[in-house]
């Protein structure tokens, strides 16, 4: 099943959408919005499921399917939490600056805390409003939940996750070093992220979703080339679903809490630093870790960050090349 949210009003208006992206449905019948939805997931599901059977049967016509009249699956959520199951991300950043990862981030997931009370659309502008802060995109799988347990099994934390989509989690490179310094982490350096039109079902993923990672590769284009084709299930230190065990460790989760999994990185094959795409590589799902490769190898970056007018997409084909979630397509503005 395939939802999405028209944009319209601050939590948007409920669709179920066809598996080939190209009609979608009203759901207004089972609820308003993707919330609502989710805050009766147990009652709603069976009945969205219903709709997109008649959907995908001709039962129900539909109209055509615009990503661009789309606000992100939950324009607004309770809980926005970024993990990094990516822990070669991690490292390359580490020694980029000469220090050593330590060993408990192989066992115990980093993540922060970001605002959610507005998220951007999928093809909504990036705001950049002071070059010097740095813009940067940062490709992601992201899940969104049901109600969550304190402290949740790994068993069950799996299926606790209702819906899988894309992210970008729009980061100021610029202003972190300061933050960080402060020993209190990420605010100002973290603005609104954007997430991919729609949101999807773990079994609409078939095969690729494994033991919650997504088996298929992120595709990032900047201003039209490819900039990274990172293979989203392999690296992975953490799966979605540990994220899910991480987060819920001393509190609940709430119905709407949407959950990332950090910047998908793959090593390259001899398992040194990635490679850009244009070489034969994976190339990078983030500016920051190809200017980290820079660094370590010629001493210094060399790839600006995101300027206006930049163009980044990012989105997920399955095995036959079809569309999955619909693209994030957006402009920087300054």
């Amino acid at each position: 099943m395939k939802l999405a949210s028209r944009n319209v009003g601050r939590d948007g208006a409920l669709m179920v959408v066809s598996n080939d992206l190209t009609r979608c449905t009203s759901a207004a019948a089972v609820a308003a919005n993707l919330q609502a939805a989710l805050d009766d997931w147990a009652c709603s599901a069976p009945k969205l499921s219903a709709i997109a059977a008649c959907l995908e049967a001709g039962e129900i016509a539909g109209e055509p399917f615009d990503t661009r009249a789309c606000a992100s699956p939950l324009p607004r959520a309770y809980q926005w939490a970024d993990g990094s199951a990516y822990i070669n991300h991690v490292e390359l950043v580490r020694r980029a600056r000469g220090d050593v990862l330590p060993g408990s981030f192989y066992t115990d997931p980093l993540m922060y805390q970001g605002g959610s009370d507005g998220f951007l659309g999928p093809c909504a502008p990036i705001p950049l409003p002071d070059p010097a802060w740095g813009a940067d995109f940062e490709g992601e799988i992201a899940v969104i939940t049901d109600d969550v347990p304190q402290g949740v099994s790994a068993e069950a934390a799996l299926g606790h996750i209702k819906l899988v989509m894309l992210c970008n989690d729009v980061s100021l490179r610029g202003l972190i070093p300061g933050e960080l310094a402060k020993g209190f982490g990420f605010f100002q350096s973290k603005p609104a992220s954007a997430f991919s039109p729609v949101a999807v079902t773990p079994d609409v993923l078939g095969a690729a979703w494994q033991s919650g990672r997504v088996h298929l590769p992120l595709e990032v284009d900047l201003n039209g080339a490819p900039f990274g084709r990172a293979q989203a299930g392999d690296d992975a230190t953490f799966s979605l679903s540990d994220l899910v065990v991480h987060a819920a460790r001393t509190r609940n989760l709430c119905a709407g809490t949407v959950i990332g999994s950090g910047t998908v990185s793959n090593r390259d094959a001899d398992g040194g630093p990635g490679r850009p795409v244009a070489e034969g590589g994976l190339g990078y799902s983030c500016i920051a870790e190809l200017r980290m490769i820079e660094t370590i190898v010629g001493g210094a970056p060399l790839t600006p960050f995101l300027r206006a007018g930049d163009h980044v997409r990012i989105a997920m084909r399955d095995a036959a090349g079809a569309s999955i979630f619909g693209a994030i397509d957006q402009i920087v503005a300054g």
